[in-house]
């Protein structure tokens, strides 16, 4: 029997359910005040924060962020083995990291928090006050965000609101093991599992699952780390056994890598990234070296940008109908960073600006860019006030005004030969060595690290100034809601940080 969960606290039934929430809308939020009031029946249900990075264009992340950093509760995640390799045998890895994002829920006036964390289990806390709800054993450690859909078309009350989750591989199983069940389908009523995807041994030297899906309309879309970018029924009424397994029809499965990636990239061609939504078209990042178009129309990848490197972050949609990508040191001659493309546009052409930063040798990492970039489009009205953050592996936080370019300045791009134009940077601050996503609201910046979380406050005039910090151990990235901040951290812990009354 393949359901595995621990119910400790009663659910709340489902009555009414309304869905209008900041996964479908596009449009920017001006403060507290102006931020989307959503009303509906105290029994029905609202998708606070869904997905990785909040909405289809990966640039939500909540509706306001604290005053401080004081921990309001703290709630003990656990710990989990995970196998590294043969070679390596297994690790220990406590609370939850990369991408290790929260999702919030309303249950009427209740909300809860979806986390998944490295003692293998997907959780859901009540955010009041940390208390656990249920939780469902994976197979291995939940590094990635998933994602949350309301199926429009449920018979049943455990399968109306689902989470699509993904894990790593399985404790003691390796690349060559006949079945990875590595990404799943969860009740989020129940905790129960609704079903199982495969995940097929391709080229690529993962069979994780890091990237949260992207749900059109009744279709999920996710890259796995077996660089299939999959299409999927995931209504579980059409989910059928296979090899023992309950899993979902396989509508497409398309490549984002190329033969002559695989040899050059010795295997590592694993996509880790979510994907985005822009005009018809999904577009992910992918360790190929690539960022792929996927046209939903003709239903094939129509659009490619070779960079590469490794591309760990997702492509973010910026309000000029632009993707930001951040761009590893690794594979190319060139400085890592991030890169700003017009995927109107093919080539050189493509390319906006570059940012090149510092190379820096940190764990395993030479440098550059390994998590997503945190832009404040959403939450500001002044296309002059349009910025974007992001912390490269050398600790240093960037934030650059991201559609003001310098006049008459180039840097080299990643293959050392190439110059692009660059934009205007506004603040920088040493943060510590960091893969997480820096987060904006109107007037906040948050950023975490290795070494801590920073607060900072900014005005209309981008100056910004530090107001918080606390210290720990984060690699995940953060969500804000009503004056508080959650995040896991790398202690094990989740933590509910603000300001105390």
């Amino acid at each position: 029997m393949w359901r595995s969960f621990t119910l400790t606290t009663s659910s709340i039934g489902i009555g009414f359910i309304c869905l209008i929430n900041p996964f479908f809308l596009h449009f920017p939020i001006l403060s507290e005040q102006d931020s989307l009031v959503i009303s509906a029946d105290t029994s029905g249900v609202e998708l606070l924060i869904p997905t990785f990075l909040g909405n289809d264009q990966r640039h939500y992340y909540g509706n306001q962020a604290p005053e401080g950093l004081e921990v309001i509760w703290k709630h003990w995640l656990g710990e989990g083995e995970t196998t590294i390799s043969r070679n390596l045998g297994s690790r220990k890895w406590k609370g939850a990291g990369w991408t290790g994002q929260p999702l919030m829920v309303r249950e009427g006036a209740e909300l809860y928090l979806i986390q998944g964390a490295y003692d293998h289990h997907l959780k859901k806390i009540r955010a009041k006050d940390g208390t656990l709800v249920w939780e469902y054993a994976f197979d291995d450690v939940v590094k990635g965000t998933g994602t949350i859909w309301m199926n429009p078309d449920a018979e049943k009350e455990d399968e109306s609101v689902i989470i699509f989750q993904g894990s790593r591989l399985g404790l003691g199983e390796y690349l060559d093991t006949k079945h990875v069940p590595s990404f799943r389908a969860i009740s989020y009523y129940t905790g129960e599992e609704l079903w199982r995807l495969d995940s097929k041994w391709t080229h690529s030297y993962s069979r994780d699952v890091d990237g949260s899906a992207l749900m059109v309309d009744d279709t999920l879309y996710i890259g796995l780390e077996n660089s299939l970018f999959t299409v999927i029924d995931p209504d579980p009424r059409n989910a059928r056994i296979k090899d023992g397994m309950k899993q979902p029809p396989i509508i497409q499965e398309r490549r984002l890598y190329r033969s002559s990636d695989v040899d050059r990239h010795q295997y590592n061609v694993v996509t880790e990234s979510s994907p985005s939504l822009l005009d018809g078209r999904i577009y992910i990042a992918s360790g190929s070296g690539r960022v792929w178009g996927y046209d939903l129309e003709q239903k094939a990848l129509l659009w490619e940008h070779y960079i590469g490197s490794d591309m760990d972050g997702s492509a973010i949609v910026t309000s000029d109908s632009t993707l930001l990508v951040s761009v590893e040191k690794q594979y190319i001659r060139g400085n890592g960073g991030v890169m700003k493309l017009d995927p109107t546009k093919t080539g050189d052409e493509a390319v906006v600006w570059y940012f090149p930063v510092s190379d820096f040798e940190f764990v395993s990492w030479e440098g550059g860019v390994i998590g997503s970039v945190g832009i404040n489009d959403f939450y500001v009205k002044e296309r002059s006030n349009r910025l974007a953050a992001f912390t490269g592996v050398d600790g240093w936080l960037h934030v650059v005004s991201h559609q003001k370019i310098i006049p008459d300045s180039t840097v080299l791009g990643p293959d050392s030969l190439t110059r692009y134009a660059t934009p205007k940077q506004v603040f920088q601050h040493y943060i510590g060595p960091s893969i997480s996503t820096p987060i904006f609201t109107d007037d906040k910046l948050i950023a975490a690290s290795y070494e801590g979380i920073s607060l900072f406050a900014y005005d209309s005039l981008q100056n910004f100034r530090l107001i918080d910090r606390f210290q720990g151990p984060f690699e995940a990235t953060p969500i804000v809601w009503n004056g508080k901040l959650y995040l896991a951290s790398r202690n094990g812990y989740l933590y509910c940080l603000g300001r105390m009354k």
